[in-house]
C-alpha cells in the first residue's frame, strides 16, 4: 500500500467527501420531494443508523484488518476465516460496481461543470422554463461538449489520485471540503432571505405519514444505504490506510452524520426556492438542472447563486470521484506492481471509455435498446442497464455479502479485536443488526430493485 492517512480529521475528511457527492446534492432531495418529505427524511435518518453504519464499521474492519485493495483484502481475511477464496470476489464486486458507476457520474458531473459555466456567464439570466428545459436538452443532445465536460471531469478526478493519499487525496479534501461547506451554508442564508424558509422547513421536518407507502419506505432505505458510499469497494480502500488507533465505530458514525447532515442541509437550500418560485418539489429528476435554474433565471442575484450552487455540486462529484477511482488504483498497484500515477492513468483512461456509451445514450444512440427484446429492459438505454446493473444488482448484492462475511464467517475475536470494542451491549446490538436486520433489508431492497 502506498501509506497511511495522516490523522484521523484527514481520514473523517476523505471519508465524509466519499460519500457526499451527488447522490446527496442532486439524488437526495429529488426523491425526499417524491416521498413527500419529513416522512422521507425520518425513514431515512433511521435506516442510516440502523443499516447504512453496520455496512459501513464492517467494510472499514475489511479494509483495515487486509490492509491492501478490497480482493486482495478479502481474500487474506478469508484464508484467516479457514473460508472459501471465493469471498475475494466480494472485493472484486464493489470495485467493478464503483468503477461502473464512476463512469457515467463523470458524465453527469459534466452536466454540473457545464452549469457552472452557463450559470457564471449569465446564460440563465431572463429564460423561462420553456427557454431553460431547451437549454438542457442542447446539452444532452450534443455529445461533443458531453465528451468535453465527461473529459475535463475525469482527468481533474485522475490528477488528484495519481498524488498519492497524502499529497493527492488528504490535500485535495482539505480544501474542498471547507469550501463544499461553506458554499452549502451560503446556499442557505441565500434561500432563507430570497425564497420561502418556513415552508422549506414544514416540507423537511414535518412528516406526513399519509403520504408513506412500501415504495417510499425502500426508496428511503435504499438511499440511506447507497447515499453513505458502501459496497462500492471506497470504504475498504479508505479503510486500508486507516491507523489502527483510530475507532472504526466512531468514525463510522461520525461519517453517517456528516453524509446525512449535508444530504438535509442540500434540502434547505432548495425547498425554499423551489417553493417561493411556485415549483414542484416532486419534480424529480429535473429538479436540479430544469427546476431550479427557473428559480436561478428570475430571482435577485441568481446567477451569482446559481454559481455558487452548481460549483457545490462539483466539490462534492470531485471528493466522491477520487473515492470510487482510488479502489481499482490501488488493486492494479497491488496486482501489478505499478508506479501510482501510471496505474491512476490507466484506471481514469478506462473509465471515461466506458463513460463514452453513457455520453451517446443521450444522443446518437439514444434510440439503442442493447435489451428490447426483454420486457423489464425494453426502454433501456445504455447509460439505464449500467446504471441498473451497478446499482439495482451489483452494490445490494456485494453489501448482503460484506454482512454475511463479518457477521458469520470472520471469527468473533478476529472482529472484536479490529474494533478494539468492549465484547458488551454495543457490539452485542452491531452484531445482531450485521447478522439479521442488514441482510434482511438489503434482501428486500435488492428484490425490489430487480422489479
Amino acid at each position: 500500500m502506498s501509506g497511511d492517512w495522516s490523522s484521523r480529521f484527514s481520514f473523517l475528511l476523505a471519508a465524509v467527501g466519499a460519500a457526499v457527492g451527488l447522490g446527496n446534492m442532486w439524488k437526495f432531495p429529488y426523491i425526499a420531494g417524491v416521498g413527500g418529505g419529513g416522512a422521507f427524511v425520518l425513514i431515512y435518518i433511521v435506516a442510516a443508523a440502523a443499516v447504512a453504519v453496520p455496512v459501513l464499521v464492517a467494510e472499514l474492519l475489511i479494509g483495515r484488518r487486509g490492509h491492501r485493495s478490497p480482493p486482495f483484502s478479502m481474500a487474506a481475511l478469508a484464508r484467516e476465516a479457514s473460508a472459501s477464496p471465493a469471498w475475494a470476489l466480494v472485493g472484486w464486486l464493489g470495485v467493478l460496481a464503483g468503477y461502473l458507476i464512476l463512469s457515467y457520474y463523470s458524465v453527469i458531473a459534466g452536466w454540473v461543470i457545464a452549469y457552472v459555466k452557463i450559470t457564471g456567464s449569465g446564460g440563465l439570466t431572463g429564460l423561462d422554463a420553456s427557454a431553460v428545459a431547451a437549454l438542457f436538452d442542447g446539452l444532452l443532445a450534443d455529445p461533443l461538449r458531453l465528451v468535453f465536460w465527461h473529459t475535463v471531469f475525469i482527468g481533474l478526478t485522475t490528477a488528484i489520485v495519481a498524488r498519492g493519499i497524502q499529497r493527492g487525496i488528504e490535500r485535495a479534501v482539505k480544501v474542498l471540503m471547507p469550501c463544499l461547506f461553506a458554499a452549502l451554508v451560503a446556499m442557505i442564508g441565500y434561500s432563507a432571505v430570497a425564497g420561502d424558509l418556513g415552508r422549506g422547513l414544514i416540507f423537511l421536518f414535518r412528516p406526513d405519514f399519509a403520504r408513506v407507502d412500501g415504495p417510499v419506505v425502500l426508496s428511503a432505505v435504499g438511499q440511506a444505504f447507497f447515499s453513505i458510499g458502501v459496497s462500492m469497494g471506497i470504504m475498504m480502500a479508505y479503510g486500508a490506510y486507516l491507523p489502527r488507533r483510530v475507532s472504526i465505530a466512531r468514525s463510522a458514525v461520525a461519517i453517517a452524520f456528516a453524509d446525512t447532515l449535508v444530504a438535509v442541509l442540500a434540502g434547505l437550500a432548495i425547498f425554499p426556492l423551489v417553493f417561493a418560485n411556485g415549483l414542484d418539489p416532486a419534480e424529480g429528476p429535473g429538479l436540479i438542472f430544469v427546476t431550479l435554474p427557473v428559480a436561478f433565471a428570475t430571482m435577485p442575484a441568481g446567477a451569482l447563486f446559481g454559481t455558487v450552487f452548481f460549483l457545490l455540486l462539483a466539490v462534492a462529484a470531485v471528493t466522491s470521484a477520487i473515492a470510487v477511482l482510488e479502489p481499482v488504483v490501488a488493486w492494479v498497484i497491488d496486482r501489478f506492481r505499478w508506479v501510482r500515477w501510471r496505474a491512476a492513468v490507466a484506471g481514469g483512461a478506462v473509465a471515461w471509455t466506458i463513460g463514452l456509451a453513457s455520453v451517446l445514450s443521450f444522443n446518437v444512440w439514444s434510440d439503442v435498446r442493447p435489451l428490447g427484446g426483454i420486457a423489464a429492459f425494453a426502454a433501456m438505454t445504455l447509460f439505464d442497464l449500467i446504471d441498473y446493473l451497478a446499482a439495482n444488482v451489483m452494490m445490494p448484492l456485494g453489501g448482503l455479502l460484506i454482512a454475511l462475511f463479518v457477521g458469520w464467517t470472520m471469527s468473533r475475536s478476529a472482529v472484536l479485536e479490529e474494533l478494539a470494542m468492549a465484547d458488551g451491549w454495543i457490539f452485542a446490538a452491531w452484531r445482531v443488526l450485521i447478522r439479521f436486520l442488514v441482510p434482511a433489508a438489503i434482501l428486500v431492497i435488492f428484490i425490489a430493485g430487480l422489479g
